[in-house]
């Protein structure tokens, strides 16, 4: 039996990640241990490893919270999963289940929420704890490397489309073609919208006509915002901003219908340009969305398993790491990397 494994460990922020050997966890009470098959990789665990944010996880620490794998043993007292499921561990690891938030479904903000790769130890390693009550449930069918970027680039992209409350056959703007907005053209279009994807990179337009954008703007070239509005016929009646420049969320307001909704889950650091005039005259609404519920969480990973959505992967494995978080940081990543495991 195994008693170590291989993990990519922060111990400075700003720094490569450390290759180590540890000792595989044992699941307390109402924990999981899970044998990681795949875990991707995402802009946050950038940011994490770099301390980016006003809120810095605890060192050392593992990263990954797109981790898939399969649950190979129980603590004691847990019922939600047995040994032998497929699942995955996210960036939402646990909530308190009992506040003003949770209760409305809304556990993503609950005070108490810890995040995987974060406050919690990750996916970039061979065996991952999981609170059983939070992970995501893996359907038949989608295999590992195809469900980790779903459990967080998908989820957040669905979730910011359900937040515009755009109606079938209504315009949504998604702006930013990468690891989100690729997932968010395909989610866009299972959910009946008509999507006119912006970029400032003609590859990822030319893809996103492929994914099924009705309509594509470079932003570089001309009035993007004239662009969207003549595409839209006035306008999107919702806007998804991806794409981590501040740039493209003062666009995205302008690519906003009246009444419309535009909705922020890019993370780009600065402060919000927003002309004011404009949102008040048009009614516009502007809202944060991060990541999702679990009911979320459910239903995207529903409309990938009916080969609705799909992700486009790269296969790496943990060892190169360092390097994928170089090329993360040059914005030479087209697609989501996924780190897969070697099964022993």
């Amino acid at each position: 039996m195994k008693t170590h494994m291989q993990a990519a460990v922060v111990e400075q922020f700003g720094k490569p990640l450390v290759l180590k050997e540890l000792a595989i966890p044992t699941p307390g009470p109402g924990q999981v241990l899970v044998k990681t098959e795949a875990c991707g990789v995402c802009h946050t665990d950038l940011h994490a490893t770099n301390g980016d944010w006003p809120l810095k996880p605890g060192l050392p620490f593992t990263p990954g919270h797109e981790g898939i794998g399969i649950v190979a043993a129980l603590g004691a007292g847990v019922t939600a999963v047995k040994e032998g499921d497929r699942i995955g561990v996210p960036w939402l690891y646990s909530a308190c289940g009992h506040c003003e938030y949770c209760l409305a479904a809304r556990e993503p903000v609950c005070a108490e929420a810890q995040f995987g790769g974060y406050t919690k130890n990750g996916g970039f390693a061979e065996y991952i704890v999981a609170d059983p009550n939070y992970v995501a449930h893996i359907p038949a069918g989608l295999a590992a490397r195809e469900a980790a970027p779903l459990i967080c680039a998908g989820i957040t992209s669905y979730k910011g489309i359900k937040e515009t409350q755009a109606r079938p056959g209504e315009w949504v703007v998604i702006s930013g073609v990468g690891g989100l907005g690729h997932l968010g053209i395909q989610y866009a279009k299972a959910m009946g919208l008509q999507v006119c994807a912006v970029d400032i990179d003609d590859g990822k337009l030319a893809h996103a006509k492929r994914l099924g954008a009705d309509a594509v703007v470079n932003a570089n070239d001309g009035d993007p915002i004239a662009a969207v509005i003549r595409a839209t016929g006035g306008g999107a009646h919702g806007v998804l901003i991806t794409a981590p420049s501040l740039g493209a969320f003062k666009q995205g307001v302008g690519m906003t219908r009246k009444c419309g909704t535009c909705v922020l889950v890019g993370l780009p650091p600065g402060e919000f340009p927003t002309p004011l005039f404009d949102v008040v005259a048009n009614c516009i609404t502007i809202r944060g969305s991060f990541v999702g519920n679990r009911r979320d969480m459910a239903e995207a990973l529903a409309f990938a398993a009916d080969g609705k959505v799909r992700a486009d992967i790269e296969l790496q494995p943990l060892s190169a790491i360092n390097n994928v978080f170089q090329r993360l940081g040059h914005g030479d990543v087209p697609s989501r990397v996924v780190l897969e495991f070697a099964s022993h």
